[in-house]
């Protein structure tokens, strides 16, 4: 018989969920709040347009929501230069909207997380610009790494580390002094060896546990505490040593005291509030360090997302991202798109090894085909899975915008990373017409390709094999099944080549990586398929590059 991918039914209301460890087989869906939803017009998404579209994410089946940063910011790097951590930027609401917000998602159902960005504050931070008016060895520079140059009038950077965006890490000022910013230079690093600035971290977390958040994304949780004595690391290219190498900025084992003492803050707390790491490191067991039982709960498996859609590839990083998290006893997440990479209908579009920063758009049908495939695959790993907006409704990303509309400061640097995070950030289209395919009535801060109208939520709802209706089918069998969800291990069955197949208790899921159909046994029930299948006399044909599940029972 042929069986196609079916559509879900309407979910039920969903009541607050306050089960114990929830956290451990989540779905967290990421919301870039600018490119979400815009309330007021302006071309810009704020608080009130997430706040109107949670009833969507709580049918589509998700846990919790994180939010990018929306703090007061001069939106140097989109809003990850934060220049007030207790105050929300103007551009997307006010501390009202962001609280009628938390209470609005725990009302149904639904957690929210937000971003804390701990290693770098804005260049308009008081403190920051207090270090500028007071000067040379004044005490307000200490909470920042300002030192002295190299050369004979000190006219050279201090050490040779280069910027993440780009060129060298520091910028000198008008007195002389030299300042650390790994990224940007309206983003300086803070100086995590002074006191005052753990106490006003401690203190803002306070500030929005009081607020009801239910957790942390911590934004370069790998990269608060340096080498001490800022050693140069040698040579040039050093993006490319990111994620794959000691680096003496990046990974030190300093940072797990500062994570130590805020996990003493959170469980303070009731509600089983929870810190998710974004962290990258050389290796997963690297990784698992900041997932102790005394640190953090969750870090974002970059490892997993960088990996080509290719079995073998794909089970060895399983494997490993497992065997780490076993003995911290932690959940392994899994995560395909977010919004500082290629989305992953295009990363698969191409061929491999390009990277997660690509410009080319590739073969599009291809790509959507692997991307469903990857995300059944993703969604029946054991532990916690992250969706991006958008990935729902199979979204390419936006490859030819114009160079005038870019904002991604990377791309200005002409080198470090490509900057070309700006065509996973372009706002989401909600409905097939109207002036941003309804982000807003009044356009969108990037412009939106002519194809989005079709891609919609509003084109895709009720349409049986639409990927927004995959994701609802998926995420609803999801809870359905037992044997889904939170766990540390799977049994793996024997497959042809190019493709993976694992049992978790009585449910089976068979992943075909290959460029061709393959035969399988039926292992039962078909409860869901990322593409069309046959099946006769106990066996299965998989099409190329299509994942399913089946339950035995």
């Amino acid at each position: 018989m042929s069986q196609q991918p079916s559509a879900a039914p309407a979910p039920a209301t969903v009541t607050v969920a306050r089960r114990r460890d929830w956290w451990r087989d989540a779905v967290i869906y990421q919301v870039y709040p600018r490119s979400f939803a815009d309330s007021n017009g302006d071309g810009m998404g704020d608080l009130e347009g997430v706040r109107s579209r949670l009833p969507y994410l709580r049918d589509l089946g998700v846990d919790a929501v994180w939010l990018s940063p929306f703090y007061a910011s001069p939106q140097a790097d989109a809003g990850y230069d934060v220049a007030d951590y207790r105050a929300v930027d103007p551009m997307f609401g006010n501390l009202l909207d962001a609280d009628a917000l938390i209470r609005d998602a725990h009302g149904l159902g639904l957690r929210i997380i937000v971003d804390l960005v701990p290693n770098h504050s804005s260049d308009q931070h008081e403190w920051f610009k207090r270090a500028l008016a007071e000067g040379p060895g004044s005490p307000s520079r200490d909470r920042y790494h300002f030192r002295p140059g190299k050369g004979e009038n000190g006219e050279l950077p201090p050490n040779d580390w280069e910027s993440i965006f780009g060129g060298p890490a520091w910028t000198r000022v008008a007195d002389g002094e030299w300042y650390l910013h790994l990224f940007a230079p309206e983003q300086p690093d803070f100086n995590w060896e002074h006191p005052a600035v753990g106490d006003e971290f401690r203190s803002i977390l306070r500030f929005w546990l009081d607020m009801g958040v239910d957790g942390f994304r911590i934004d370069v949780a790998h990269g608060l505490v340096k080498a001490e004595g800022l050693p140069d690391l040698g040579g040039a290219d050093q993006l490319k040593l990111l994620g794959n190498d000691v680096m003496p900025f990046f990974d030190q084992d300093g940072v797990h005291e500062v994570y130590r003492q805020w996990r003493l803050v959170l469980d303070e707390y009731a509600g089983e509030r929870i810190f998710v790491a974004e962290a990258w490191t050389p290796t997963v067991e690297r990784t698992a360090n900041y997932v102790r039982p005394d640190e953090l709960h969750q870090a974002f498996n970059f490892q997993y997302l960088s990996t080509d859609w290719d079995a073998k590839e794909l089970r060895a990083v399983i494997d490993r991202t497992l065997e780490a998290m076993r003995p911290v006893g932690a959940p392994a997440t899994w995560v395909l798109s977010n919004h500082d990479v290629t989305r992953h209908a295009t990363r698969f579009a191409n061929p491999p090894g390009l990277g997660t920063q690509i410009r080319t758009a590739g073969d599009r049908e291809l790509g959507l085909r692997r991307a469903r495939a990857a995300t059944l695959l993703m969604l029946a790993l054991p532990g916690s899975a992250y969706v991006y907006q958008g990935e729902e409704l199979g979204l390419p990303d936006v490859v030819d915008l114009p160079d005038e509309v870019r904002q991604d400061p990377a791309y200005f640097r002409g080198a470090g990373q490509d900057g070309f995070r700006d065509g996973c950030r372009v706002p989401i289209p909600w409905t097939r017409e109207g002036s941003s395919y309804g982000f807003g009535s009044g356009g969108s801060w990037l412009p939106q390709p002519a194809s989005w109208g079709e891609l919609s939520i509003e084109a895709q709802t009720g349409v049986a094999g639409s990927t927004l209706e995959l994701y609802r089918g998926a995420l609803r069998v999801r809870r359905e099944q037992a044997d889904l969800g939170a766990g540390d291990a799977v049994e793996w069955l024997r497959a042809p080549e190019g493709v993976l197949a694992f049992r978790r208790g009585e449910f089976v899921c068979v992943a075909n990586t290959s460029g061709e159909s393959v035969t399988t046994p039926a292992y039962g029930r078909v409860l869901l398929a990322s593409g069309e299948l046959t099946e006769a006399d106990g066996e299965a044909k998989l099409p190329a590059d299509t994942t399913v599940w089946w339950t035995t029972a």
